[in-house]
């Protein structure tokens, strides 16, 4: 038990409290033998994928291996009386249209949108009785400015033309989400038919050109460069320069100093909630609530969501051609396609037959990086946090700043950068960057009254460690002791206030969630794994060397983040097959 926390305090798999499961989705009556479409893994893409074939008149069934779907984007109650977002805990990037078509308010989703949502404060040391500064950003753009002339009276000015420029970017972005990548193998090997539709997939490219302009070059550096090199063109102040660093950084094992940070801080921006662009907000109920909402409007439409129910393997006919799924029970389930939710690596590399798949194929796909940075720890407490730079109110009432994404050891871009200096000699963080948020701020069906979630999102924490230790329960508690002191010097107390904690390190993430490495994103959103080359060249359409299996998940096009692109995208690529079958 760690030394931090009051009562039950422990890590993952210490836990005797069974999950809390949300609605049970399991479908009414028996297994069929044979459906259209089977999809692998009910992870937020999968059950898209789903609805949206069903909607079209595929028949289709989702297996789900663990008792709970959702994938990443579940509630679980890890602690009595607690529920959290177990995994991905914020909602920004999810496709308009998905909201629309699947009728996701219709089918119980609600949001907590927040504003203000970014809180950076300072560990100034002798200030006296004056309180520490922080930055505090929301959508008032006035109020914004306000706040970062704090530090730089020229940011300040700056800043709302630094927004201009990236909303910019994002909006440039934005069709290349809603659609299949080039076809790079049609355009090579295909006849002239297949070259000639595969011409068709170049008009988003096209019109991402024409939003860009004569300011294409600028925008390619954002891409392509450091984000510390893109954003000391606009910005002189640490505080402001490290907190728009961490979207660059969030879930990646790079440093602001790495080459590409820019496309993660872009990926992390150009989303919206409710017409709002780049809002970000928390789920009511927590995430799993929204996989609720996509299951519920996939089954009102016919489909069948099965909970632990494991996939083994794909079938494959002797004309080479995928004939449906083996349970892990045994049971076999015919279909026309199959669909899989799952990471690159576990669809190809463990459930499919491997004499079906080129040998080329299968080395890229065994190479691919997967590295992640990532611990998260989400902590039950009995009271909100109290920060020196904005102390609690006398009722312990949630005031603006508790509902934002809370950057902590972010007053400093060096900071970031030596922290992952020590992920590279495989040792958690000495000082990690951490991102705190408290979705009980604006949702308390999460917690007992008074009683507050948590979420930890922390990084850096390498899969492997160094001098042939292992994340045992003794490396989980350490960790979590140290970032439970870095939050305490910033808001003395917060030990004090932990009524349990749950510990999830890179490897736990991998055998919890079936994420390869730990990696949020199933392999690294690098730009040499984006877009044409997701997961790898000449197969960025959804489509694999195996005619009938597809890629619906987040190794796919467009990549990670809850946003039901990669599911939308795959399920009408299968549409199209199906019809032409």
């Amino acid at each position: 038990m760690a030394a931090s926390g009051r009562g039950l305090s422990r890590g993952i798999g210490a836990s005797s409290c069974p999950a809390w499961r949300g609605a049970h989705w399991e479908a009414r009556g028996r297994l069929k033998p044979e459906y259209d479409a089977v999809v692998i893994g009910a992870g937020h893409n999968g059950l898209v994928a789903a609805a949206y074939l069903q909607r079209l008149g595929v028949n289709t069934a989702v297996f789900e291996r663990r008792p709970v779907i959702g994938g990443a984007a579940v509630t679980e109650e890890i602690i009595p009386g607690f529920k959290f977002s177990r995994a991905s805990y914020l909602l920004s990037l999810l496709r308009p249209q998905i909201y629309t078509d699947l009728e996701l308010k219709k089918h119980g989703l609600r949001l907590h949108l927040r504003n203000p949502y970014s809180f950076t404060p300072m560990l100034e040391e002798g200030t006296g009785n004056k309180v520490p500064r922080s930055l505090l950003l929301g959508t008032d753009m006035a109020e914004n400015q306000k706040q970062i002339a704090q530090f730089s009276r020229t940011d300040a000015q700056a800043f709302p033309k630094y927004e201009a420029f990236m909303n910019r970017l994002a909006l440039a972005i934005d069709p290349l989400l809603d659609a299949a990548p080039v076809d790079a193998e049609a355009f090579q090997r295909g006849s002239l038919l297949q070259r000639l539709k595969s011409l068709s997939t170049l008009k988003p490219l096209l019109q991402a050109g024409r939003v860009l302009g004569a300011q294409l070059p600028q925008y390619y550096q954002v891409l392509t460069a450091p984000i510390t090199k893109v954003l000391d063109q606009w910005f002189e102040s640490e505080p402001l320069k490290a907190t728009l660093a961490t979207d660059a950084v969030i879930g990646a094992m790079t440093s602001p100093h790495t080459p590409g940070s820019g496309y993660v801080l872009l990926h992390h921006v150009m989303g919206g909630l409710e017409g709002m662009q780049g809002a970000w907000g928390y789920v009511q109920g927590g995430m799993g609530a929204l996989s609720d909402a996509i299951t519920s409007s996939a089954t009102a439409h016919g489909a069948s969501v099965f909970t632990e129910k494991a996939v083994a393997k794909v079938q494959v006919s002797s004309e080479g051609r995928v004939q449906g799924v083996v349970l892990q029970d045994g049971s076999e389930v015919r279909s026309k396609v199959v669909l899989s939710n799952a990471s690159p690596q576990v669809t190809f590399l463990k459930m499919t037959p491997q004499e079906w798949l080129p040998e080329e194929f299968v080395d890229r796909i065994s190479r691919l990086d997967t590295q992640s940075p990532v611990t998260k720890i989400n902590v039950a407490v009995d009271r909100l946090p109290d920060f020196l730079a904005a102390p609690n109110a006398p009722g312990g009432q949630p005031l603006p700043h508790h509902q934002c994404s809370i950057h902590l050891n972010c007053e400093d871009t060096l900071l970031l950068h030596r922290a992952f200096e020590d992920a590279m000699d495989g040792l958690p963080s000495h000082r990690p960057m951490i991102e705190l948020c408290i979705p009980s701020s604006l949702d308390p069906t999460l917690a007992p009254p008074g009683c507050h979630v948590v979420s930890l999102f922390t990084q850096y924490t390498p899969y492997t460690l160094a001098g042939g230790k292992v994340w045992d329960e003794q490396e989980r508690n350490a960790y979590a002791d140290k970032v439970f002191d870095c939050i305490e010097a910033y808001a003395p107390g917060f030990k004090g206030s932990v009524v349990g904690r749950d510990i999830l390190t890179p490897p736990d993430l991998e055998r919890i969630f079936g994420l390869p490495g730990g990696n949020i994103f199933h392999c690294a959103m690098t730009l040499d794994q984006l877009y044409f080359a997701r997961p790898v060249p000449l197969h960025s359409s959804y489509r694999c060397p195996l005619r009938g299996l597809y890629l619906c998940g987040s190794g796919a096009h467009p990549g990670g983040g809850v946003m039901g692109a990669a599911g939308r995208n795959a399920a009408h690529v299968v549409f199209r097959d199906l019809k032409s079958m």
